[in-house]
């Protein structure tokens, strides 16, 4: 999976939104909650951030190439540097559990709104 690909699978998860913040932040959200951040400056992507299970946070902090997410890390966020250390399979999981555990979050109101995947 590249960069592109991972935007593109975010942009179809149900409810998600797109929005630019912090100059040049793509940022996806669902009911106004962000899951997942990538940067992009003049086609230079600068990794992938996300969150992921608290159980899960060191163990893919440990690998090559991702590491805490800055300023995101205490609420378990992680930045993928390169998303190419990831299988396909692994990265969709991971980009899908995100937006699960944001979801979960939601008021039921909204998530009623939005509805289930």
């Amino acid at each position: 999976m590249n960069f592109k690909q991972a935007r593109e699978f975010c942009s179809k998860r149900r409810g998600a939104s797109l929005d630019t913040k912090w100059g040049s932040d793509l940022v996806y959200s669902v009911g106004e909650k962000m899951f997942a951040v990538t940067g992009q400056e003049a086609g230079y992507e600068r990794g992938f951030s996300f969150k992921v299970d608290d159980e899960r946070f060191l163990e893919l902090t440990d690998r090559p190439g991702i590491i805490p997410a800055p300023y995101l890390a205490r609420a378990k966020w992680i930045k993928v540097e390169d998303i190419s250390t990831l299988e396909d399979a692994e990265a969709r999981a991971l980009l899908q559990r995100s937006y699960e555990l944001v979801f979960a979050k939601l008021t039921k109101t909204k998530q009623k709104e939005i509805g289930h995947e």
